[in-house]
């Protein structure tokens, strides 16, 4: 499973988005454990009792990849969640990939990273 944390204001806005675009590709998103909300850089400063946090669980098989013909298709995947981490950003929210050792705020990645980050994690294989 690939783990994405939302932090912001209207996290479950916000998850909403993310569970509605996997949907649309025929994969389900799920509630993850609550763990501690990652501490990004950017989160200085915000009242931390407006910010709230939602952890889903998205499968790794949405953007795991078997061969390049399957890493182009995926690769329009990756890229649709991206564009979505970064309307997420405009409304104040940001979408985090936890992975092993570190958590990755999406709208900075471009798709090629995302399916090379979800390639490594040992849950992807």
């Amino acid at each position: 499973m690939m783990i994405i944390e939302i932090v912001g204001a209207d996290a479950e806005a916000a998850g909403k988005s993310i569970a509605d675009l996997t949907s649309s590709w025929g994969y389900q998103t799920e509630p993850a454990p609550t763990a501690e909300p990652a501490n990004a850089p950017d989160t200085k400063g915000v009242d931390p009792v407006a910010v709230t946090s939602l952890i889903v669980s998205v499968p790794s098989a949405m953007l795991a990849v078997a061969d390049i013909a399957d890493r182009i298709h995926k690769r329009r995947r990756a890229g649709e969640l991206i564009e979505c981490a970064q309307q997420l950003r405009a409304q104040q929210a940001a979408a985090r990939l936890m992975c092993e050792d570190r958590s990755v705020d999406l709208a900075t990645l471009n798709p090629d990273q995302l399916l090379d980050l979800i390639a490594d994690e040992p849950s992807a294989t």
